[in-house]
Formats: C-alpha cells, structure tokens, sequence
C-alpha cells in the first residue's frame, strides 16, 4: 500500500472506530463515514468492499488497540493476581482513556448482534472467546502462585469477571453512574477475596 493510501486508511479506521464506539456497528455507514471524513463514498470503496468489511476492520482495529493499551501492560506485571488485578483496571473505561468518544466496541456490539449471524458476530464471538481465555489463564496463574484456592472454578470465576466489566460499561455508559469505577473494583476485590487462599 502507497504510503498516502496508508495514510488514509489510518484516517478511515481512527475516524471510524471513534464513529463506532457512539454510533455502535449500524451507525457506520459508508454515507455516514464520507460524510464525517469528507471524502467521497466512492474513496471509501477502494479501501473497502462492503458495510460488513468496514466493520470487520474496524473491529480488528479496536482489538489491536485493546492489545497495546490492555493487555501488554497487564502482562508486563508478575503472573498471577498482579497480572489479573492490572489487566481489570485497565480494561474498565479502556477506550474513554486512550481518547475514543464512546464505549468498548465489543461490549456494545454483544447487545446489539446478540439475535443476528454472519461474520461481524463471528469475530466479536471470537474476541469474547479470546477474553475468556486470557482471563482463565491468570485466575489459573493465581492459583498455581497459591493466591487462590485449588478448589476455584476457573470458569465460574471468569463469568463473574466479565459480567462486573459488562456491568461496569452499562453504568458508566448508559446510567453515566460516576462511581462506575469503583463499584466495579470493590466488586473485583469482593470476588478474588472470595477465592483467596487463607493463610496457613
């Protein structure tokens, strides 16, 4: 790719995903997209072949962001409760922090594909897949470190990690509660003292 259609394509996907996290997935539109870049719909179709490949872009974009921004910091700390404790710090309000004008994409696009199918809901089902195992390898981390018990189940203790991340994007993006943050970490603190190993 020339680098000038690169760097239009990077406009396309920053000014899309920012479109994306207020409009969520059926707000981007190739007229509303033009519109918003001032470009012409047809410079639109040479970067891309449909409203579904626009999507499915923008929601690769989203994901490599939450890998640099989330995930790599979260990993740079020691395995085990300090790795799990960073990564949902930095997970909740993630894309307000990096500058995005909305919500987590996928977190919105859950609701909004939950009775739909085709490859849009492919991917995010693949990126909530993702998510859980990442989260399943740290709660197994912590216990292999000896921080949680032997008896956790890794499973159920991942469903309550996302449903308080979940929880936390519809308080703080819907309700607009201004405490969203700090429920969501007390109840993350409630939930891993739940499971902590007691001391010998």
């Amino acid at each position: 790719m020339k680098k000038t259609s690169q760097k239009t394509y990077d406009r396309i996907l920053n000014e899309g995903l920012n479109m994306l996290t207020v409009t969520g997935l059926s707000g981007v539109t190739f007229g509303a997209l033009s519109e918003a870049l001032g470009m012409s719909k047809s410079g639109l179709f040479a970067h891309f072949r449909s409203k579904d490949d626009i999507q499915l872009r923008l929601l690769e974009h989203a994901d490599s962001l939450a890998a640099s921004e989330v995930v790599a910091p979260a990993m740079s700390e020691p395995p085990g409760l300090p790795r799990l404790d960073a990564l949902m710090r930095n997970w909740l309000g993630w894309t307000r922090r990096i500058g995005l004008r909305g919500g987590c994409p996928i977190a919105s696009a859950f609701f909004e594909l939950d009775d739909l199918d085709g490859s849009v809901r492919e991917h995010v089902r693949k990126a909530e897949a993702g998510a859980q195992a990442l989260l399943s390898s740290l709660v197994s981390e912590a216990i292999a470190e000896g921080t949680l018990r032997n008896d956790v189940d890794v499973d159920q203790m991942v469903w309550e990690l996302r449903s308080i991340y979940l929880g936390h994007h519809v308080s703080s993006r819907f309700v607009y509660e201004p405490l969203a943050d700090e429920r969501a970490m007390f109840a993350f603190k409630a939930l891993v003292d739940r499971y902590r190993r007691s001391p010998e």
